[in-house]
C-alpha cells in the first residue's frame, strides 16, 4: 500500500491563460466536511516578481487501483474580477499562505486522495517540539516527481528555530533543509508519536514551507547559502477556513485577519 503521506501533497503549474508560468507544491486540508487546496501565496499572486496568473492546474488520482491513472484539474483564480483564495495577515504583516476551496463534486467520482484535518494540527505553543526535532518536506522540487504515478517526493528536515516563537517577529519558524523552487507550499510535518498503530495518517502538521532564507550581507563567492527555509505555522489553516462555505467571487474569499501564532 503507498503511504498515505504521499497522498496529501500535489503538484501545482500556473498559468496566464495558456501560458506557463512556474511549478508550486500544494496539500489539502479538509473540515467540517470541506476540503482545501493550501499552497503559499506567493504562488497566486507575487507583485515583487510580477507574477500573476489567473488559473492553477493540478493532478488528482483518478482510480485507486491504479496510481498511473489521473486527471488534471482546472481552478481559475479570479470570478467576476475578485480572487478566490482566502490569505491572511497579523501583526507582522502578511502570512505567505493562501487557501482555496474546492468543489468535491468537480473531482473525479474516484479520486484518491488524503486531507490533513484540525486534527493532525499540531499546537504552536512554546516548548512543544523541541529544536532538532526530525521532518518531512513534502513536495516537488524544481518540479519534480515520479512521472508515472504522480507522487511527490519527501525531504528530510529538523526544526531549526524555537518552535512556537515568531522568528524575527514574523509567523513562521524556520528549518534546516535542502529546498529548491517548486517546494512552496509544501507540508512540514513530523510523526505523531501519539498516533495508534494503524492509523490513515499518523502525522502532525507543523506548517507550510514558504521559501530558502538567506542573508543579503552573505558574500556570494565565499559564502555557502544558510540552508534555512521559512515554514509558517499550520495553525493559520483553522483561521483562513473558519465561517460558512463561500462561493468564487464573493468579497469574503479576499484577505482575512489571521490569528496571532505564540
Amino acid at each position: 500500500m503507498i503511504d498515505s503521506l504521499l497522498l496529501t501533497a500535489t503538484r501545482i503549474a500556473t498559468f496566464d491563460l495558456e501560458r506557463p508560468l512556474t511549478n508550486a507544491t500544494g496539500f489539502f486540508f479538509e473540515r467540517d466536511g470541506r476540503l482545501f487546496l493550501v499552497t503559499s501565496r506567493h504562488v497566486v499572486i507575487d507583485t515583487p516578481t510580477q507574477h500573476f496568473p489567473n488559473r492553477i492546474e493540478f493532478a488528482v488520482h483518478s482510480n485507486p487501483d491504479d496510481l498511473a491513472r489521473s486527471e488534471p484539474f482546472t481552478v481559475m483564480l479570479y470570478e467576476d474580477g475578485k480572487s478566490i483564495w482566502r490569505q491572511g495577515s497579523d501583526s507582522g504583516g502578511e502570512i505567505d499562505v493562501a487557501l482555496i476551496e474546492i468543489d468535491r463534486e468537480a473531482l473525479p467520482a474516484r479520486s484518491l486522495l488524503r486531507a490533513f484535518t484540525p486534527e493532525h494540527l499540531q499546537a504552536s505553543s512554546i516548548g512543544q517540539v523541541e529544536v532538532g526535532t526530525s521532518l518531512l518536506i513534502v513536495g516537488f522540487p524544481l518540479g519534480f516527481q515520479d512521472t508515472l504515478h504522480y507522487l511527490p517526493v519527501v525531504r528530510q528536515s529538523v526544526v531549526a528555530s524555537a518552535y512556537g516563537l515568531r522568528f524575527q517577529g514574523q509567523g513562521y519558524f524556520l528549518t534546516d533543509a535542502r529546498t529548491h523552487r517548486g517546494t512552496s507550499g509544501a507540508p512540514v510535518v513530523m510523526r505523531d508519536p501519539a498516533a495508534e498503530p494503524g492509523s490513515e495518517l499518523p502525522w502532525k502538521l507543523l506548517g507550510v514551507h514558504s521559501a530558502r532564507l538567506d542573508m543579503a550581507s552573505r558574500d556570494l563567492e565565499q559564502d555557502e547559502s544558510l540552508g534555512l527555509n521559512c515554514a509558517w505555522y499550520a495553525d493559520i489553516l483553522m483561521t483562513l477556513s473558519e465561517g460558512s462555505r463561500q462561493t468564487r467571487g464573493d468579497p469574503s474569499f479576499a484577505t482575512m485577519r489571521a490569528r496571532k501564532s505564540a
